[in-house]
């Protein structure tokens, strides 16, 4: 088997112009960055603003094990195979962060057949967007503390102060920094930190963004700091909202590219799904559904991680409802769900994670069953696809796909979209035809106007299956100010691990009467969420022992090496 550059590097790539023509899209629209890639300028969205959106396809997962279980190859192989079936599918996704890329998960272009083209520029720079995220972020924290410097008008509290620089590389020598060290000309020293930039609320808040004029409303709500007096301080009142939202103007646009078998693709925005979203933005998916017979995005992490927040956060602000959703699971994910094998990045795989194992297959069904459950809960049907790998065996995947209809889900596909591209995911995508045309009863979890512990309750006990919430000091003062401030009407978006149903990543399967701590709640104001902390999340990852970047290299004839 070929690696995924030299796959890629292989497939027959068409002009950007071309893959526009697929969708109709006007030259005038398109504002081309190289052959293969162009951004969509905003002024299509009055000529689409009457068209009927097509049909949309959430793909989210089980409970993914550290090395990820095929979330997006099924959702860039599912949009392949939609198109060979005659429908007109475009696909919507993030744009991976370089920290991942140069650390230890490698790029997010997908993999084997199913892949994004060209995965070198989408995997690196693209078109700019996340550097120009950086760039606001941390002129905005120049401004903050320049306005301490420069005689304190605001009186801001040094001691009050939210907001930290970013930088897009995994570095975590830079969680925890002392600024303002030197003479008096160099500032005032404080204590801060780095986060990476896909964690910046100003990344959440591009992904939410209806257009330019949102953004900058948006920008201007940012709460930065507070006053000695405990009152907030926004990005508008130290006069900087303005100028981020210009260094934004051309991020704010959405990148189209393609799949490696020329499926027009959507690549816009990239919030972290642990503190923020983690979905891809929502011009992108406007712009494709006007556009489209379908559209199929994905949503980050597992179903009680990405898509609760793609339910009860994006499709309140975007008022699409997804017509299907797709759980994504693998026999080698089920097992380890088991509790009985260990998966560490960059180790070789257990030898027993290859081996027939009914056993620990049916001790790690408790997972998928509950995100089956979690996303008929709103009212949405769903279709598994089993993600299958060359070592599985049939035995084991006939049993999952009987215990799929026990649990509800309306059917059960195995998808071989990695190694035979959209070929290997026409069984999937009948099905996935097949339930779009099912009736959806489609509700939010939580209406937005009970307080704020009765939403992270409902998140807690309905999703996660915890018994009960319980909440540190530091939780209980800052829901009275939130509440005080009228911030308790806002959704919740919870950070908490990926790696496990409940806060605890080293509880695998389906965890159950366990209490969910709530250390903190901090609020996004420009995004428009809250976010309580469940645990200690990290917004800044830290590089493995043997970073992935210590194989990327580049050629004499400048061809990139290593890069997966």
């Amino acid at each position: 088997m070929l690696s995924d550059i030299e796959i890629a590097r292989r497939a027959r790539k068409e002009p950007i112009e071309k893959i526009a023509a697929k969708l109709k899209v006007d030259k005038k629209y398109l504002i081309p960055y190289t052959r293969y890639i162009a951004k969509i300028d905003l002024g299509i969205l009055e000529k689409i603003k009457d068209r009927k959106p097509g049909k949309y396809i959430l793909v989210t997962a089980i409970t993914p094990t550290p090395l990820g279980e095929g979330k997006t190859v099924t959702t860039i192989g599912l949009s392949m195979s939609l198109n060979r079936l005659g429908k007109l599918t475009s696909t919507c996704i993030r744009q991976p962060s370089l920290g991942p890329v140069f650390g230890i998960k490698g790029g997010a272009a997908g993999g084997g057949y199913a892949q994004i083209l060209p995965m070198e520029d989408f995997n690196l720079h693209f078109t700019g967007d996340v550097h120009a995220v950086g760039l606001a972020h941390n002129l905005a924290a120049a401004f903050l503390d320049n306005s301490l410097f420069k005689g304190n008008p605001l009186d801001i509290n040094p001691n009050k102060i939210f907001w930290r620089r970013v930088v897009d590389v995994n570095d975590r020598f830079l969680r925890n920094v002392k600024v303002g060290l030197g003479t008096r000309n160099d500032g005032m020293p404080r204590d801060t930190g780095f986060d990476i930039t896909v964690a910046s609320e100003i990344m959440a808040i591009l992904a939410l963004a209806q257009d330019l004029k949102d953004l900058r409303k948006r920008l201007g709500q940012i709460v930065m700091a507070e006053t000695y007096a405990g009152k907030p301080v926004t990005a508008e009142d130290i006069k900087v909202a303005g100028s981020m939202a210009v260094l934004l103007k051309d991020a704010i646009k959405p990148n189209l590219i393609q799949t490696i078998e020329n499926t027009p693709c959507f690549v816009h925005t990239g919030p972290f799904a642990n503190i923020a979203h983690g979905n891809s933005s929502i011009l992108a998916d406007k712009i494709a559904l006007a556009l489209s017979d379908y559209v199929v995005t994905e949503a980050g992490f597992g179903a009680d991680c990405g898509a609760e927040k793609f339910f009860d956060i994006k499709c309140r602000v975007s008022g699409f409802v997804p017509n299907v959703a797709v759980i994504v699971c693998s026999i080698r994910a089920l097992k380890a769900h088991s509790g009985r094998f260990k998966i560490t990045p960059g180790q070789p795989l257990d030898p027993g994670l290859k081996k027939e194992n009914i056993s620990a297959i049916e001790e790690g069904l408790g997972n998928l069953e509950k995100q089956i459950e979690n996303v008929l809960i709103f009212g949405i049907p769903v279709v598994v696809a089993i993600n299958r790998f060359a070592y599985d065996l049939d035995k084991e995947i006939d049993f999952v796909r009987e215990k799929t209809k026990e649990f509800g889900a309306f059917d059960c596909c195995v998808s071989e979209v990695w190694a035979k591209g959209s070929k290997g995911g026409l069984e999937l995508a009948r099905s996935v035809i097949n339930a779009s045309n099912q009736k959806t009863n489609f509700n939010f979890l939580y209406p937005l106007d009970i307080p704020i512990k009765e939403k992270i309750r409902i998140i807690a006990t309905r999703i996660y299956g915890a018994k009960d919430v319980e909440y540190s000091p530091l939780a209980e003062e800052k829901i009275n100010i939130y509440t005080q401030r009228g911030y308790d009407r806002l959704p919740i978006c919870m950070a908490k691990t990926h790696l496990s149903l409940s806060h605890d990543p080293s509880l695998k399967g389906r965890p159950r009467d366990f209490i969910l701590p709530i250390k903190d709640i901090r609020v996004s104001c420009g995004a428009g969420f809250l976010y309580p902390l469940c645990g200690e999340i990290s917004t800044m990852p830290g590089l493995p022992s043997h970073p992935l970047g210590e194989k990327i290299d580049i050629d004499e004839k400048g061809n990139i090496i290593g890069l997966s």
